[in-house]
C-alpha cells in the first residue's frame, strides 16, 4: 500500500490514506499497459485488488487511482450488476473527486480542465482529448503521439502492426492496416512509431 504514496502528489496523501481505510484494498503497481492504465477486480475468493501503471505522472496516477476506486465503493454501495462506467459509478467518482479538486494538488491550469472533465465524467481520462492534453504535459517521458504526424504518414503500434494515418473522424482518427487494408478508429493519443520513407 505505502508504495502508491511515491506515485501521487504530496498534498493527496492523507485523503488517499482515509479512503484506503474506510475501503481496504489490495495494491498492485504494474508495467506500463497499452490497454488500460488501471483497473479493480473482485477475486471470486472474495479478494479484491486494484493495479495501477507505474509510468503514469503523479496527477493520472491520482486520477486512475480514484476512478478504481470508485469501481470498488460503487459496487459495494449499489450491487455488482450495475454498469462498470455507469450513472452509479459517475456519481461515485464525482464524490470521491471533490475533496482533491483543489490548487494545492493540482496546478491550476490543469484544475480547470479537470472541473470541466467531472460534470460528466468519462470512462477514461483518455476519451476527453482535452484532459488527455493536458496531463501529458506532466508525463516524464515524451512518446510520439498519432495527432503529431501528417496525414497519410506509416506508423507502427506496440505490437508491431504497421498503419496508414488518415482522415479524423468526429474525435478519432481512421488508420488503414497496411497487412490486411482493414480500417481501425485510433485514438488521437495513441503512442507510435512514426515510420520514415
Amino acid at each position: 500500500m505505502k508504495a502508491i504514496f511515491k506515485h501521487i502528489p504530496t498534498q493527496s496523501h492523507y485523503l488517499i490514506d482515509q479512503y484506503i481505510k474506510k475501503y481496504p484494498v489490495s495494491f498492485k503497481i504494474s508495467s506500463k499497459r497499452y490497454s488500460k492504465h488501471g483497473d479493480y477486480r473482485l477475486y471470486p475468493n472474495g479478494r479484491e485488488q486494484i493495479s495501477i501503471n507505474s509510468n503514469l505522472n503523479p496527477y493520472k496516477f491520482l486520477l486512475t487511482l480514484i476512478h478504481e476506486i470508485s469501481h470498488l465503493v460503487s459496487y459495494k454501495y449499489y450491487g455488482k450488476n450495475i454498469k462498470p462506467h455507469g450513472i452509479e459509478w459517475k456519481k461515485t467518482y464525482k464524490n470521491l473527486m471533490h475533496p482533491f479538486l483543489n490548487d494545492s494538488i493540482f496546478p491550476i491550469t490543469l484544475l480547470k480542465v479537470l472541473n470541466k472533465h467531472f460534470i460528466n465524467p468519462k470512462s477514461s481520462s483518455d476519451s476527453d482529448i482535452e484532459l488527455a492534453l493536458a496531463l501529458k504535459k506532466y508525463d516524464n517521458y515524451k512518446e510520439l503521439c498519432l495527432y503529431e504526424i501528417p496525414e497519410g504518414s506509416n506508423f507502427k503500434i506496440y505490437n508491431g502492426k504497421v498503419f496508414k494515418k488518415g482522415p479524423t473522424r468526429k474525435k478519432r482518427i481512421e488508420c488503414e492496416e497496411l497487412k490486411s487494408k482493414k480500417r481501425y478508429l485510433f485514438n488521437p493519443l495513441a503512442e507510435i512509431d512514426l515510420i520514415k520513407n
